[in-house]
């Protein structure tokens, strides 16, 4: 089969992945409720009983609203560090003592042939994380609640044959929005999420001629609109003479409200690749 992953979720009302290797599955945050998990996973072939592991990124309720229940009907294991133990404990639950795994950040893992390998980012939780999935030399990585790409971010995912990065708010949209000042400064600061303009930037170091499709995740139902962080991207590309084929285009939608199509993180030679030809 190879690595796969479908996001299930994404955006402030709720965040969930699913990623497949050979021999195991694993849930990325669960931050829908368990209904509508359940539902979701059916739409995408796949039982909840057959997730071997969950990982959480952090303890905001969109990635966590679903994890007690989740984990307790289906029996499944949590992984996370120690610091998002101790903030999520009250919200999510009792958990029995060995379905708790302390994953400290940095830490990698593996389940079966499937590598799991945490990294820490910015964002204002208690000690957030993302994930990287490595197998058979294909890799995937999941970066968003970000406040900026850190050099050390850069590092542990610029080699990624998939990228699943934020692109959260237009920041015009935002300023104008109907959020008090407060939120607006928070979600604008290093600790907050990253804008279209400041996902365009970040792609211009992370794009390499390994990378076949990015996702723009995270996307803010009230400050950003899709087609937009698509033209914002795709722009600060262009202008860097980036260019490509509107038929291998790489940049990928998610969903608030469904899930993305199941898509196979391949290295042939033959993959339909968006590959970078700079126009003179």
């Amino acid at each position: 089969m190879g690595l796969r992953f479908t996001v299930l979720g994404s955006g402030s009302t709720g965040n969930a992945t699913i990623v497949q290797g050979n021999g195991a599955t694993v849930l990325i945050d669960a931050g829908l409720s368990m209904k509508k998990l359940e539902e979701l996973m059916r739409m995408q072939g796949i039982g909840c009983h057959e997730i071997d592991a969950l990982f959480v990124t952090h303890e905001h309720s969109d990635h966590i609203k679903g994890l007690g229940a989740l984990a307790r009907k289906y029996e499944l294991p949590i992984y996370a560090n120690e610091a998002t133990w101790g903030a999520m404990e009250r919200l999510i639950g009792t958990i029995a003592p060995e379905k708790r795994t302390i994953m400290e950040s940095g830490e990698a893992l593996t389940f079966g042939s499937l590598q799991v390998q945490s990294y820490p980012i910015s964002h204002d939780a208690a000690e957030p994380v993302g994930y990287c999935f490595e197998e058979d030399g294909e890799k995937l990585s999941l970066a968003t609640d970000l406040g900026y790409v850190s050099e050390k971010v850069r590092r542990q995912i610029i080699d990624s044959d998939v990228l699943v990065l934020e692109s959260n708010h237009d920041t015009e949209m935002l300023r104008m929005g109907r959020y008090p000042w407060n939120i607006k400064r928070r979600i604008l600061s290093d600790v907050g999420h990253l804008s279209n303009v400041a996902a365009g930037e970040a792609l211009l170091e992370l794009m390499t001629d390994r990378t076949k499709r990015v996702y723009l995740a995270h996307l803010s139902l009230d400050h950003n609109q899709m087609d937009l962080a698509m033209l914002t991207v795709n722009s600060i590309l262009e202008n860097h003479g980036i260019f490509y084929k509107q038929e291998e285009f790489p940049l990928r939608h998610t969903y608030h409200d469904r899930p993305t199509p199941w898509d196979e993180v391949k290295r042939r030679s033959d993959s339909p690749v968006a590959r970078p030809a700079v126009r003179p």
